[in-house]
């Protein structure tokens, strides 16, 4: 397992890189319908539906993002079992997540070769970059669909020997994948992040590193109630988790979470806060108008910078566009730096 592989590509990248950002409102933009247990996951299931997901990625890497997250999110062997299909079927289509996020990046590359041969590029960014693969694993609160994955109570029927046996599978298709990395995300608690991931990348001997990214609804702890201090203490103990962040949490709370972090980490922060919006996990809906505009979101991203953040990127209801807004400041602000050494 490469420990270096984020350091090494922060290197390249000039000490800052992009992830992408939503994948489910963008897929339904192109059409999908994810009214579905399986959400972002229900389009591995038909052809059609997989283009979808690659011209997604695809999209995402024409405005700047430098890392893309697979659709496996909400993809679990258990989930896709109710559904119908085999372990076996349900293995595949987890592998499949990872082949999609690769083809989109073998596209863009294609597209990048094509445009130093002449063609224009008609506004998006084509240009040769190292760009990594990290294969989403969501939480055992967004297998069960009911919104808890915002709450991190699963009650007390849930033990440890239940995450993992839950995890273990899973976690094991997607790091023999062909995936760089792989990100636990939105993780709500303190036993999933410490027992379940944690114990899971050691007894699995899981080759390829992680990230470790929670969330959080009030700037202080993680959804849970559990202390985003001693969570982050959790990942940054353990040899194979290589970023320690904040996901689908909004912006205005990022500023003091990123400070937590820095007590008790000196690994790379990652941080792809969702657009603000509130969820109505009852009416599976976003409340209309909850949340920052795109020049808002990315009007944070310089501080979150200066902070010490050096992985950003966006969550649930950014777009293309929010992600381009990053690409721009980040560029201008390299560009700044580079004209006055």
């Amino acid at each position: 397992m490469s420990s270096s592989l984020i350091s090494d590509f922060l290197h390249q990248t000039g000490g800052t890189a992009i992830i992408d950002g939503g994948l489910a409102t963008e897929l339904e933009r192109h059409g999908a319908d994810l009214n579905d247990p399986l959400w972002s996951a229900k389009c591995l299931i038909s052809t059609p539906q997989s283009n979808l997901i690659r011209q997604v990625h695809l999209d995402y890497l024409e405005n700047g993002a430098d890392i893309i997250t697979t659709a496996s999110y909400q993809a679990t062997i258990q989930g896709f079992k109710e559904k119908g299909f085999s372990d076996k079927e349900g293995e595949n289509m987890l592998r499949r997540s990872v082949e999609i996020a690769c083809e989109a990046r073998d596209l863009y590359y294609e597209r990048c070769a094509a445009c130093s041969s002449g063609d224009k590029s008609d506004g998006r960014i084509l240009k040769k970059r190292t760009i990594l693969i990290a294969a989403s694993v969501g939480s055992y609160g967004a297998y069960l669909a009911d919104g808890s994955e915002y709450s991190g109570i699963y009650g007390d029927a849930i033990t440890l020997a239940t995450l993992k046996d839950f995890h273990r599978r899973r976690v094991q298709i997607l790091a023999d994948s062909g995936a760089d990395l792989l990100a636990f995300e939105t993780i709500p608690n303190k036993i999933e992040a410490q027992q379940a991931y944690v114990e899971l990348l050691e007894e699995e001997n899981i080759k390829i590193p992680a990230w470790f990214c929670f969330n959080s609804k009030d700037g202080i702890n993680v959804v849970s109630g559990d202390s985003l201090v001693e969570c982050g203490s959790i990942a940054e103990s353990c040899k194979k988790v290589v970023a320690v962040g904040i996901n689908c949490t909004p912006p205005r709370f990022i500023h003091d979470l990123i400070l937590l972090l820095k007590k008790v980490t000196t690994k790379p922060i990652a941080i792809y806060p969702n657009s603000g919006e509130t969820y109505d996990g009852d009416r599976k809906e976003w409340v209309q108008n909850t949340g920052v505009t795109n020049e808002d979101f990315v009007s944070y991203v310089s501080k979150w910078c200066e902070l010490g953040a050096c992985l950003i990127g966006g969550c649930c209801r950014t777009t293309p566009v929010t992600i381009r807004g990053i690409y721009k400041t980040l560029y201008n602000s390299q560009s700044a730096t580079l004209a006055t050494k």
